[in-house]
């Protein structure tokens, strides 16, 4: 048997050593919910504080108690009601947990010194904002992307958004993302990964310090012209640095031919896509973003009301699927992206802190779980304690395991 075990492991070496650099995990740490997308010339000091003032504003006129909101929202009243004081909480002490300027489709182009100057203004802000504590915890910029047009121009916006943000904050933050948008090829990815170790010898940091987000919004990113599925080569591409996968609703079904009035986060293409996101990112250590809704909570109180619904409708399919985080374009989304989202988590509580402590206590449970998805089970309850939905008194309580302990659980490699 040594003899026979010596070639087995001779010839797999290459396959594990691939594997293991290919599919490292989840490798745990918390992912924001949301990211909010604010053009560069809309960003000052104090932004994230003021969406969180809008946000509650919001609440108090147009559903001041969780019976109103429940009604406004299609949630369940005792949902709502356990919810709520911590959504008002949350929109106090972090209302945003994701920042992005954005330098591309939501700013538009704009002549070369007055975009310098926007994006500049706004890395300075961020930077003053993260020196008094009160910035997200990741910020970062959607450049122009790789395209033939507008490459010269993102990689300039890049470049002046870091050197401010780094001069304004006194150094780099930890949660600085770029999203790169519009990608169509692999050689794309490739090349803003040359970018950005171009950038970090300019700037004078560590090599692999930059990471960047891959918008998922065009049918080359899906499918490639030899039939090929495209994203799990582009996450390879990146040597390391994507951090995530990030669909774009609109320009995505736009591009498949859906008329306007049936874009939508919920559109069979939209799931297709993301389907073949989530397979190209599974073990990988890359996060998933689902999209946007482009109906907003504003106007008169109905109207308001059935853009909540929607929103929540959608955020809550999203958490479903395993996307477990999404776009907020506007301050009136915030109320129902964490309304939806710690129910979600909330409802999640009871019945995998149940099967976890069976688990973890081999009890002979109702359920037989295996390794992964005991991962996954401590993996939701992980992802309610990060994000505010869950406390870890009641978390231990109900499964028996401390909040470090999941945690090391749902970053564990299983297989």
């Amino acid at each position: 048997m040594e003899e026979l075990n010596a070639e087995l492991d001779a010839r797999l070496a290459g396959a594990d050593a691939r594997l293991l650099r290919d599919y490292p995990g989840t490798g745990g740490g918390r992912q924001p919910v949301h990211t909010v997308y604010v053009p560069a010339d809309r960003i000052g000091r104090g932004a994230a504080a003021d969406w969180g003032a809008r946000a509650a504003a919001a609440l108090r006129e147009y559903a001041p108690s969780a019976a109103e909101l429940a009604s406004a929202t299609g949630l369940e009243e005792g949902d709502v009601a356990a919810a709520l004081p911590r959504v008002l909480a949350k929109l106090e002490r972090e209302p945003v947990e994701d920042l992005r300027v954005d330098a591309e489709d939501g700013y538009g182009a704009r002549p070369g010194a007055e975009e310098d100057a926007h994006v500049a203004a706004a890395a300075t802000a961020l930077g003053a904002d993260v020196r008094d504590g009160a910035a997200p915890p990741w910020i970062g910029i959607r450049m122009k992307g790789m395209e033939a047009a507008e490459r010269h121009r993102g990689a300039r916006s890049l470049a002046l958004f870091l050197s401010a943000l780094r001069d304004a904050a006194g150094d780099l933050p930890e949660g600085v993302r770029i999203t790169l948008p519009k990608i169509t090829s692999v050689e794309q990815v490739a090349a803003a990964a040359a970018a950005c170790a171009r950038i970090e010898g300019m700037l004078g940091l560590d090599e692999g310090r930059l990471r960047f987000e891959l918008q998922v919004e065009t049918p080359q990113c899906v499918m490639g012209p030899g039939g090929t599925a495209e994203l799990a080569p582009m996450v390879r591409a990146g040597e390391g640095r994507v951090s995530a996968l990030h669909f774009g609703t609109y320009d995505y079904t736009a591009a498949c031919g859906v008329t306007a009035a049936h874009q939508a986060m919920d559109h069979p293409a939209a799931d297709y896509a993301k389907a073949v996101m989530q397979v190209a990112a599974a073990g990988t250590g890359v996060w998933l973003s689902d999209g946007s809704t482009n109906v907003l909570p504003v106007g008169p109180a109905e109207q308001v009301h059935a853009a909540w619904r929607l929103h929540a409708r959608l955020v809550g399919r999203s958490l479903e699927r395993a996307f477990y985080q999404g776009w907020d374009m506007h301050p009136h989304q915030l109320p129902t992206r964490y309304l939806a989202t710690y129910v979600f988590y909330r409802r999640a509580l009871a019945p995998a802190a149940a099967r976890l402590a069976d688990y973890l206590g081999s009890a002979g449970g109702a359920v037989l779980d295996e390794p992964a998805t005991a991962q996954a089970l401590a993996s939701v309850l992980t992802r309610g304690l990060q994000c505010g939905a869950l406390d870890e008194s009641e978390v231990t309580a109900a499964c028996g395991a401390t909040a470090g302990d999941l945690a090391a659980l749902a970053a564990r490699r299983v297989g």
